[in-house]
């Protein structure tokens, strides 16, 4: 409402239109257009497989091994058809292949650890690796995340530090168990044992795994010295 002065000194009011006043559409469409909908979860889990590990170490020792002994064998057949004299030591070792027998010693050990780094090389072939890292939900098709089992074992050590009565924590986490040991001061141990199941479990569905990992909850009471 406005005032106007007449002639006569009098005071009149005049009307006036007010609008109220809200959000701009425009504004509210432009933050319609910003705005993008969180990325559905998977609730299913249990459909992600393990990370596998470069094995970059006895890849490199592999190679290595392989190129040193084949650039001696090459260089001594080389030598041999120059018309030189082979290695000693592959004269002495052709001997000794053709004059032990099967069932020497030697030939067993020899044969033994050649059989156990054949396996050893095949069971590294044949599985993942990086039992350390635990697969995640994933919630894009490109996208794959993983959890330190160490990183995962210091969330639930904090969240069960937060439990009243409980002093001192241990969590050793596994891949498919998370095993708790808590020392309570005070309060009854039931009390703190199944507010240690809700908390942990809580904290298990928050750090958004593919496979939960079951827990194990162990509460004792600290003893007394002396």
């Amino acid at each position: 409402m406005s005032e106007s002065q007449g002639s006569e000194g009098t005071t009149q009011r005049l009307p006036v239109i007010e609008k109220e006043t809200g959000p701009d559409p425009l504004d509210q469409s432009a933050s319609a257009a910003a705005y993008e909908p969180p990325p559905p979860v998977d609730d299913k889990g249990g459909g992600e497989r393990r990370f596998w590990s470069a094995r970059r170490i006895p890849a490199a020792i592999t190679a290595l091994l392989l190129f040193l002994v084949a650039g001696i064998f090459l260089y001594d057949i080389a030598a041999v058809r120059a018309d030189r004299p082979a290695m000693r030591w592959r004269r002495e070792l052709a001997h000794q292949l053709a004059e032990r027998p099967l069932d020497d010693i030697w030939v067993l050990v020899g044969a033994g650890v050649a059989a156990v780094l054949g396996l050893w090389l095949l069971v590294l072939a044949v599985t993942p690796g990086l039992r350390s890292v635990l697969p995640m939900r994933r919630t894009h098709a490109d996208v794959r995340a993983g959890l330190h089992r160490d990183l995962a074992a210091l969330v639930l050590r904090d969240r069960a530090m937060e439990v009243s009565g409980v002093q001192s924590v241990r969590v050793r986490m596994r891949r498919a168990k998370a095993d708790v040991r808590a020392v309570s001061h005070f309060r009854e141990l039931d009390d703190v044992r199944a507010d240690l199941d809700a908390a942990l479990a809580d904290a298990i569905r928050g750090l958004g795994l593919a496979r939960p990992p079951s827990l194990s909850v162990h509460v004792r009471r600290l003893g007394r010295k002396g």
